[in-house]
């Protein structure tokens, strides 16, 4: 493509101004055309400034996940044994329920340098530009009741956010059920969705979002206030392969444990790592809105909820 041709002049000049006369001639394309394939540069996030008479020069290079280091991040876990690395999709969540239905095996996971229709819970879009965050989505083929995957939500969220308070050190928590947040605002989302089979999971798969290297002016205004990243929140890069591999040997370790020992260890960490327990919160559901003080899980991974009457309600499913 021209624009590898285009990538390649930037990359032999580094630093340098080049005109977009030089780039027409040497190219052998338009001027027109010049300006149209730095623009589809910029759209994979590498950054120019353009100066007039001098022309353009390249100023940032996005963080290209490369395979070796994602394989090397996950040497010892068995989850990522399959792997696909994608520059671009439309969902890593479709790619890999394309690849269960295909035969692949548990732990196979699918990476994304960029999702186009990334989704959240409840159908809402999922922003995942190139290069800054991790979208990834790993299967999983548990010997369990259909009943219990909404206790795997509550699992990725415990894997993920263990892993990434020991990579950054930040006071990173967790909203019931899923959402991971520093400050109030949402670092990480998560997405757990099950395929049954006579009343057992026949596969889950388990989307991850994680807002690594994103700045502010990467969130539109309206997420400003509750979406946030590592970056931002650290004040440094991060390694996303590290964060990779990371994920992977806690959900590993994690899945091991409610295998052998069942759901409670789950559930004390869960605890553990909340920001919900312990405050009055209004839950919205299908049946309507909820309010009371979020005491504790039950033993099925449910939310329980003390109202103003002093009852207690369980509650499967909702947003705080």
């Amino acid at each position: 493509m021209e624009y590898d041709q285009l990538l390649q002049m930037f990359l032999d000049h580094q630093g340098e101004y080049l005109s977009g006369e030089e780039i027409s001639n040497r190219l052998g394309i338009s001027r027109t055309a010049v300006w149209k394939q730095i623009n589809k540069l910029r759209e994979q996030g590498y950054d120019f400034e353009a100066v007039s008479r001098k022309g353009y020069r390249l100023v940032h290079q996005p963080d290209k996940l490369k395979h070796l280091d994602v394989v090397k991040a996950l040497q010892g876990c068995q989850y990522g044994g399959q792997l696909k690395l994608l520059e671009t999709t439309t969902s890593t969540q479709e790619e890999i329920r394309i690849w269960a239905d295909q035969g692949a095996d548990n732990g196979a996971l699918v990476i994304a340098e960029e999702q186009t229709l990334g989704r959240g819970r409840q159908g809402r879009r999922w922003m995942s530009p190139s290069g800054k965050g991790v979208w990834m989505s790993l299967l999983l083929k548990p010997e369990l009741p259909l009943a219990d995957a909404s206790r795997l939500t509550l699992l990725t969220a415990v894997a993920v956010c263990r892993a990434l308070r020991s990579i950054t050190g930040l006071e990173i928590g967790i909203k019931w059920p899923n959402d991971l947040l520093i400050n109030g605002k949402k670092i990480c989302g998560i997405l757990v969705e099950s395929a049954g089979e006579d009343g057992k999971i026949r596969y889950c798969v388990v989307g991850i979002g994680i807002d690594v290297n994103l700045e502010a002016q990467d969130y539109a205004e309206e997420l400003s206030h509750r979406a946030t990243s590592l970056k931002i929140e650290g004040n440094q890069n991060y390694d996303r392969a590290v964060i990779i591999g990371a994920v992977m040997k806690e959900m590993e370790f994690l899945m091991t444990s409610f295998l052998e020992q069942g759901f409670s260890t789950i559930a004390n960490l869960w605890e553990a790592l909340s920001v919900t327990l312990g405050k009055t919160i209004t839950v919205r559901t299908y049946q309507g809105e909820m309010i009371g003080v979020a005491e504790e899980l039950d033993s099925s991974g449910g939310l329980k909820l003390r109202k103003p009457d002093g009852n207690i309600e369980i509650v499967y499913s909702g947003e705080i």
